[in-house]
């Protein structure tokens, strides 16, 4: 399951839909009138994220060929 994830995290899709998602979140900045709220969600988002794929970076196997 860690190797599924890591290749799909790791993915060029991947990519893209976080890039995608940091854009949507910086164009609502103005919306949110730059809120703390606003920022919040993206901090929390992001230190979530990170911390999940500590774990599942430190539980995939490396393939050497």
């Amino acid at each position: 399951m860690a190797q599924n994830t890591a290749k799909l995290a790791g993915s060029s899709s991947a990519f893209v839909a976080i890039c995608v998602i940091t854009f949507v979140w910086l164009v609502t900045g103005p919306i949110f009138h730059w809120s703390d709220t606003w920022q919040l969600v993206i901090n929390t988002v992001t230190n979530i994220v990170s911390m999940l794929m500590v774990f599942v970076i430190s539980q995939t196997k490396v393939i050497t060929q």
